[in-house]
């Protein structure tokens, strides 16, 4: 009883001197922060654009680490967007164009010997489309004398229905500018300098990009390949920012009633928090103590990734984004629509957010002092291993508190995605 009059108390006092929130306007608030967001992460693109422009035109340390830096630059907004999937069938059938991982790098360019030579699952593991003018998979010849955008994205991206085979999108740029990680979960070489993500990132040279100096051979198709799969990401960005414009698609989706708009937002909140961030990005990496299903593995920025996917989530939540420039969009927010309905469950909503954004923080702080990401979920590092768990589990009763919400308003049958390292973790053994 005392629990319900408390309940009573909070919802009154949420209440009182401010006008009803209207599902509508809340759905409204969704579609204008989508936009800013998507707008931002192509300013970002853009300038990522201008960067390696200038690397190629001028292949140094010094270009290739202002590009390196503007790619890691461009991840904070777009890893925002990521609430946005999973409920808008525009944005998942767009999605794998711009951030599909992990890729077998092979397809793309020159490998460590380590890699192997061949794979069962993958055909196209090591054609290294930059060394040669023609591949042959399967008996099939395809001709990639030019490196184009019908080649990448129509011909290589996903070719046999393989999602490895990644030729587009944010980490084909991330190996072009890094090359392979070859650390492992173990220290970086001592001679590296910089950061601790840049010492134990990869190590591709410059001059990798330069034909007057070339390294790792075909320098002008490196070249070809960066510069076409950067703009390609750029048009693709471009096209996502339509698609939230006032006669946009994904927009018109979310708007077509109040109901529609709010099952898409708990919907990309539940599955990007659950089955895609907590399962599929965090527990199976730290199961399989594996790096390479880390997300941002060649640059090493799993950390940043994983922090700005939990502030993706918050900005759904609250109604409001903090844009490149500083300024603020804002409007109705979900939170004021669930206070209204409960305001205990509104408070334990922001209280479970804040939990696994503080978890995700000291993650995030441990990679740009102590270690990075892949060595925090190496075997035997109990500290780091800790650590990750401690933001799975936060990650994880923040879900709970979301499927409360959709209870609470009533939304029916959402399907939140799941994993095997969370619902049947023996599965991921077999």
């Amino acid at each position: 009883m005392r629990n319900m009059l408390f309940g009573a108390l909070l919802a009154l006092f949420a209440g009182a001197g401010q006008a009803a929130v209207d599902s509508a306007a809340v759905v409204k608030t969704y579609a204008d922060v989508a936009l800013a967001n998507y707008e931002d992460a192509l300013t970002s693109a853009k300038r990522l654009q201008q960067a390696i422009d200038a690397l190629v035109a001028r292949p140094s340390a010094e270009t290739l680490r202002a590009a390196r830096h503007a790619w890691i630059d461009a991840r904070v907004p777009y890893q925002q967007t990521e609430a946005f999937r999973f409920g808008n069938p525009v944005v998942d059938a767009w999605e794998g164009r711009v951030n599909a991982w992990p890729l077998d790098e092979g397809m793309i360019d020159y490998v460590d010997a380590s890699y192997g030579t061949e794979s069962d699952a993958n055909a196209y593991y090591v054609v290294n489309v930059i060394a040669n003018n023609s591949i042959s998979v399967g008996g099939k010849i395809v001709d990639t004398t030019v490196i184009d955008a019908r080649l990448l994205g129509e011909v290589l991206h996903e070719a046999d229905g393989n999602e490895a085979n990644v030729a587009t999108g944010y980490h084909a740029i991330e190996f072009l500018l890094w090359g392979q990680d070859l650390n492992g979960t173990g220290p970086a070489p001592a001679d590296r300098q910089g950061t601790v993500q840049e010492r134990h990132a990869g190590n591709r040279p410059h001059t990798d990009f330069d034909p007057a100096n070339c390294t790792g051979g075909h320098c002008e198709r490196r070249v070809a390949y960066l510069t076409v799969v950067t703009q390609m990401l750029v048009d693709d960005l471009q096209e996502m920012v339509d698609a939230w414009k006032a006669d946009g698609g994904a927009r018109a989706e979310v708007l077509t009633g109040p109901q529609q708009g709010l099952i898409a937002m708990l919907t990309g909140l539940g599955s990007l928090s659950y089955g895609e961030l907590a399962g599929e990005r965090m527990k199976l990496g730290l199961m399989l103590h594996d790096p390479e299903e880390e997300h941002d593995c060649f640059s090493d920025n799993t950390h940043n990734s994983h922090y700005y996917n939990q502030v993706g989530m918050m900005n759904v939540y609250q109604g409001r984004y903090k844009r490149l420039d500083g300024s603020v969009v804002k409007g109705a927010s979900l939170s004021e629509l669930v206070a209204q309905k409960d305001a205990a469950l509104d408070a334990e909503v922001r209280a479970r957010m804040n939990e696994a954004h503080d978890a995700m923080l000291a993650i995030k702080q441990r990679a740009e002092s102590v270690e990075t990401y892949d060595q925090m979920i190496a075997q035997g590092n109990a500290e780091g291993n800790a650590i990750v768990q401690k933001a799975i589990d936060a990650l994880i009763a923040q879900t709970r508190s979301f499927e409360r919400v959709i209870a609470a308003l009533e939304l029916g049958g959402i399907e939140i995605e799941g994993s095997d390292s969370l619902d049947s973790p023996s599965a991921v053994f077999q």
